[in-house]
């Protein structure tokens, strides 16, 4: 054999090296008597690299990560595996059934225990977390729990943060006894109520429901909406308006309180998971250790909301993580033109902007959990600009993932369609985007465009 041509021996000694199977496959196709005859006038060299590329294992696709700048390596050791804990219990209990039970517009009541066992062993030992106590570390347990699924992460904002939120910094030292215990394990269920059918925004300069006092009684009439976990809560948050000196103040009110009605939000088409409700409170008694000492004005509430607002900015973030990684797996596992869609360019510019979007706001949180743990407190123009960015940035993410997938993008079973609807209550709720964009522009020029 020369260095310019190969004779048949040395052809077929070659040929053995590549898949029988496929020579057969090839042999319905071609003349292989005539292939050969063409071959023997191809350069050997090139001819060993032809055989290398079509024998040679196929290169694995490198893992998916939503962590691009590796934020959550800013917390330590056991942390970063608490984390872990989070996400395989999202990725085992909650993944497997979030189509279904978004579908039918119910909350999985059966995973609760589930939940119970999982905060015990991911926080256990630790002082109450939601989010004060260690802000780094309840944001990116949020983000871990969006990022699988959205509405599992505002049960947990309502119930955790905002319900025993409330109760622990507002709380009597028999209140904080009574309902925290239950409410950690999950035994007892919390939700929350400032909004109402006819007043959202405009909560600070009025609420409709009222709080009159009668004795050692008060006496609450009025209507809450969109109060979500209040179909089964056990305990509600009640924000109202004392008639007396015009202040706000916050009760807990019972389930099966008289006078006290839930009725279920139907036909929402985002956090369908999440059962929300309408509230009506008719002449609803309760006593004056119902209501929570700490809530004497709307500015003890507005502290809390600067804290949910970031809560929300994390739930944003941690869904557009979910986003990204759910089309990336779709782009590295669907075929088109005979090779995956991920390899051609119009698709990895898709993903490389959501991408950019992710860590745009995972670094942004970042930064904003380190002034709360600096200063003790997130202010108003920090957690507004958070919120209105980081809800602004998943609604970008969201579109171009859904958008990669094509006609399969509207489909439940590969989760992006769940996530492209679920952000629009992420972006709408705790502070609208122009409300949360006009506390930043209030505190950068110094003049309120609102109030």
């Amino acid at each position: 054999m020369t260095t310019e041509t190969m004779n048949s021996t040395d052809m077929f000694r070659l040929m053995q090296k590549i898949d029988m199977g496929k020579i057969a496959k090839l042999a319905q196709q071609v003349d292989l008597g005539e292939l050969m005859e063409a071959l023997e006038h191809i350069d050997p060299k090139m001819l060993k690299q032809m055989l290398k590329k079509t024998s040679g294992t196929p290169k694995a696709a490198p893992a998916v990560n939503g962590d691009f700048f590796d934020i959550a390596a800013e917390v330590g050791e056991a942390d970063r595996a608490r984390l872990k804990l989070v996400r395989a219990f999202m990725e085992r209990e909650v993944q497997p059934i979030a189509a279904e039970y978004w579908q039918r517009g119910e909350f999985p009541r059966q995973v609760l225990p589930l939940l119970a066992t999982m905060t015990e062993e991911v926080f256990a030992g630790r002082p109450f977390i939601f989010p004060h106590s260690d802000p780094l570390m309840a944001g990116l347990f949020t983000m871990e729990v969006a990022r699988v699924d959205p509405s599992m992460s505002t049960f947990f904002g309502v119930h955790w943060g905002l319900a025993m939120g409330s109760i622990n910094a507002f709380g009597s030292d028999e209140q904080k006894a009574r309902w925290l215990p239950g409410m950690r394990r999950f035994e007892k269920i919390g939700s929350w109520a400032l909004t109402e059918p006819e007043v959202g925004s405009a909560a600070a300069a009025g609420l409709k429901t009222t709080a009159r006092r009668e004795g050692d009684s008060w006496v609450i009439n009025g209507a809450k909406k969109w109060s979500g976990n209040a179909t089964f809560a056990d305990v509600n948050v009640i924000m109202a308006r004392d008639l007396e000196d015009n202040q706000v103040k916050a009760f807990l009110i019972e389930l099966g309180t008289p006078g006290y009605t839930v009725e279920k939000i139907e036909d929402k088409i985002a956090q369908r998971m999440v059962e929300n409700a309408n509230i009506t409170l008719d002449q609803v008694r309760v006593p004056e250790s119902s209501r929570l000492p700490g809530v004497n004005s709307f500015k003890d509430v507005s502290w809390q909301l600067s804290s949910a607002r970031a809560i929300v900015a994390w739930q944003a973030t941690g869904l557009s993580m979910g986003a990204y990684e759910h089309a990336l797996r779709y782009a590295q596992t669907r075929e088109q033109f005979g090779k995956p869609i991920g390899s051609f360019q119009l698709v990895q510019n898709m993903l490389v902007q959501m991408l950019g979007g992710v860590t745009a706001q995972q670094t942004m949180m970042l930064r904003l959990a380190e002034l709360e743990a600096r200063e003790g407190a997130i202010s108003h123009e920090h957690a507004s600009l958070a919120k209105a960015f980081c809800g602004e940035q998943m609604r970008e993410v969201v579109a171009h993932g859904r958008g990669l997938l094509g006609g399969n993008g509207i489909l439940l079973e590969h989760h992006l369609a769940r996530f492209f609807a679920d952000a629009e209550a992420i972006y709408s709720y705790e502070g609208s985007h122009e409300m949360n964009t006009l506390i930043v522009g209030r505190a950068i020029t110094g003049q309120s465009a609102f109030v």
